[in-house]
């Protein structure tokens, strides 16, 4: 795996998404992996930039202010990581990103968060479509239950399964939080 030239962004990994409003989420591993993530990326002393979502939607969790829009236990910046603001599901959109991945000197993003189905997959597809090497770590991202639209539910084991699929099928190289580590 080439990772020459790898940065490292952490999307939406937000206290918000530990209950309601939001349904049940699948992977109890996302906070471990994304941490082992994390931690092996400093090590290497590689890019880092985390985006937090900053909603603008009245009374969401995501709100800046509102507790839910803290950053998780651990995934927290440090000096020299930078921080992205978004208010829309691409981290690209109405950001700064895409010039501050130039400057870094940026070959490929490697990906992972929260969720699968709305932010990742949101940014990896822009990414890619402004011609960025887009990379999931499929491990270290989460997504939930969703209605179905006829009464039922989608399980979020099924939801992460097509979007991972599919956005390694056309939009980026899907890997594993061991696989990515054991490349660093």
């Amino acid at each position: 795996m080439e990772l020459d030239g790898a940065v490292l962004l952490l999307v939406d990994y937000q206290q918000a998404f530990d209950g309601a409003p939001w349904p049940r989420r699948w992977n109890d591993a996302l906070d471990d992996n994304g941490l082992a993530l994390l931690a092996g990326w400093r090590k290497a002393g590689k890019p880092i930039i985390h985006v937090r979502h900053d909603s603008v939607e009245a009374g969401s969790s995501l709100g800046p202010g509102a507790p839910g829009n803290a950053l998780r236990p651990g995934f927290a910046p440090l000096k020299g990581e930078q921080l992205v603001s978004k208010s829309v599901n691409s981290a690209f959109i109405g950001t700064d990103l895409d010039l501050r991945l130039k400057r870094l000197g940026a070959k490929c993003v490697v990906t992972a968060g929260i969720s699968t189905d709305m932010c990742v997959s949101t940014t990896i597809r822009t990414g890619a479509n402004m011609g960025w090497k887009m990379m999931l770590v499929a491990d270290a991202c989460d997504c939930f239950d969703l209605p179905d639209g006829h009464g039922g539910t989608v399980a979020a084991e099924t939801v992460q399964a097509v979007h991972v699929a599919t956005l390694g099928f056309e939009f980026c190289t899907v890997t594993f939080t061991q696989a990515l580590l054991a490349s660093l």
